[in-house]
């Protein structure tokens, strides 16, 4: 019987889909904007895979950071061995992962972002094989599944798989919101790991090289821009830069909307960026993959989220980045938290990479 200790943030993720780029700290800020939790759907997602597994067995904590997700995934036999507070903080995962610790278990499987994974490895170290569902706002660190789905995939083996060490990054949460990404190495994991089921830290290339093709695509999107069309600019400094071509600010890790020249949001969130693509006719989103790890949706841009794509269409999505990101990434990956939109993707998508130049990069199709 394979032992794994299971715990949720249940917090997790909600500052994303309303612009605050994390929820470390702004949970009621994020919740008056309207944010829904999400983690406990995230972590369903890979709860439901593993129901019919009679080879796992789980402990957890109460409520919803797992005691919840368990039972509506139908998982059978599992046990409660912490219970946590009403509003369950930092300090009650950290418990919960000490008293998991305590039990011997095999693995800690947690679902939330940079800032519980940081949470869990405080205790945990490298005593425990850790694994994350991802369900945060940035998740930089190398511990996450790159789906829930993998996630399931990862746990299903019942640890017939490898062990790697894997960065777990430290991100300046009040430095990211003012559009500054400054992050230090916390720890190293152990994560278990079977082929292309868990993603890479995050890789932020500084070049002269990748400043002159920066330019070289922002100019080319400039050049195409259509009147009476709403562009939504994704984070990343290659947006960044055609903004600034087009003499325009930009928020550098947020998502920001123009059109004929002006800007027409700033830092949007969900809700505002759902309001106006029902309003325009005529829509792109120009968007740029996380280095590296090659996500184009579903990692620091969920206010661009399944909705808002079906509004401006898959064919609308204008994907841009330079030649050595593209090198350095070997495929994209979406990760919308709606996998019908996910696989209506296809299995490539065409990346403007300079002026006049574009590429065609693989699409992976996960579960």
């Amino acid at each position: 019987m394979y032992r794994i200790g299971f715990v949720i943030n249940p917090v997790a993720g909600m500052g994303g889909a309303v612009g605050l780029k994390g929820t470390d700290g702004n949970v009621d800020e994020a919740r008056s904007l309207g944010a829904k939790p999400r983690a406990g759907d995230r972590a369903r997602i890979t709860l439901e895979l593993l129901k019919k597994n009679r080879d796992l067995q789980f402990f957890t904590c109460s409520g919803d950071m797992g005691e919840i997700a368990l039972d509506e995934a139908g998982i059978p036999g599992y046990m409660v061995v912490f219970t946590g507070k009403r509003e369950s903080t930092a300090d009650d995962t950290r418990a919960a992962v000490q008293k998991f610790i305590d039990e011997g278990l095999d693995i800690i499987l947690f679902c939330g972002g940079d800032g519980t994974a940081r949470d869990v490895f405080s205790v945990a170290g490298r005593t425990i094989p850790l694994l994350g569902i991802p369900a945060g706002v940035k998740m930089y660190s190398g511990i996450f599944a790159i789906t829930p789905a993998a996630a399931a995939d990862l746990i299903a083996v019942a640890g017939a798989f490898s062990l790697r060490d894997a960065e777990i990054l430290d991100v300046d949460e009040e430095a990211y919101r003012s559009g500054v990404l400054e992050t230090r190495l916390f720890g190293i994991a152990r994560v278990p790991v079977l082929a292309g089921m868990v993603q890479v830290s995050k890789q932020v290339f500084e070049e002269a090289d990748e400043e002159r093709a920066k330019d070289e695509i922002a100019r080319f999107i400039s050049e195409v821009m259509l009147p009476d069309t709403l562009y939504l600019l994704g984070a990343g400094t290659t947006t960044e830069a055609i903004a600034r071509n087009l003499g325009l600010p930009k928020t550098l890790l947020g998502v920001d909307v123009i059109k004929d020249g002006t800007v027409v949001a700033q830092d949007a969130n969900e809700k505002i960026l759902c309001d106006l693509v029902k309003t325009n006719t005529d829509i792109r989103i120009i968007i740029s993959p996380i280095g590296a790890q090659g996500f184009i949706f579903g990692r620091g841009n969920q206010q661009i989220s399944a909705a808002v794509i079906r509004c401006a269409g898959i064919k609308n999505i204008i994907v841009v980045a330079t030649p050595h990101k593209l090198r350095e990434t070997p495929e994209l990956l979406v990760d919308t938290g709606d996998p019908e939109l996910d696989r209506e993707f296809g299995s490539s998508i065409q990346v403007v990479s300079g002026y006049r130049i574009a590429q065609r990069k693989r699409i992976r199709q996960m579960n």
